[in-house]
């Protein structure tokens, strides 16, 4: 006899269940709002690893003796830092199953991030579309915002994708 299928995989045997990652155009309903989970907490490596990767000189993310001078008693994990860790947590839910990528629009850095601080994403879905030009794909357009430990929003931006039309035949097809 089979047993129940948790939320959030798909049976695949009698035994056996899968994951689900990603979602299709209609999963996605204007107005919702997605709460990401785990929260992930910057570490200096983190920081340390995006100065070396994007080549960032600026020694407000670098130089603790510049950022005393100025008054803070810290440096400022890169915006890109934050930018990853916020997006990242948004993938596996919204676009696991993406082919694209169409923009990353109105981004703002609202409140300074420091090494240490641990942040937790959310999506709004602004938009969800069928392509005019690529029917086999929705287009959806949501704004994300991420947070810190004591609820202060740190960074918001919107961002649009593909999204397959038809996620099940994707997920077949692609053993996803």
């Amino acid at each position: 006899m089979s047993s129940a299928v948790p939320q959030g995989y798909r049976r695949i045997d009698d035994h056996r269940v899968r994951e689900n990652v990603g979602a299709g155009l209609h999963d996605f309903v204007v107005g919702q709002v997605i709460e990401h989970r785990p929260g992930r907490t910057v570490t200096e490596t983190d920081h340390v690893m995006t100065l070396a990767l994007t080549g960032n000189p600026a020694p407000i993310h670098s130089d603790v003796r510049f950022c005393w001078l100025l008054g803070r008693d810290r440096v400022l994990v890169c915006g890109m830092v934050t930018l990853g860790i916020v997006l990242g947590a948004s993938i596996r839910t919204t676009s696991g199953l993406t082919t694209a990528n169409l923009g990353l629009d109105e981004l703002r850095l609202e409140h300074p991030v420091f090494v240490g601080d641990t942040l937790y994403a959310e999506t709004e879905i602004l938009q969800a579309r069928q392509s005019q030009s690529r029917p086999e794909y929705g287009i959806v357009t949501c704004k994300i915002s991420g947070f810190n430990q004591d609820h202060e929003r740190v960074i918001a931006f919107q961002r649009t994708f593909f999204v397959p039309a038809d996620a099940e035949s994707v997920r077949h097809t692609t053993n996803y």
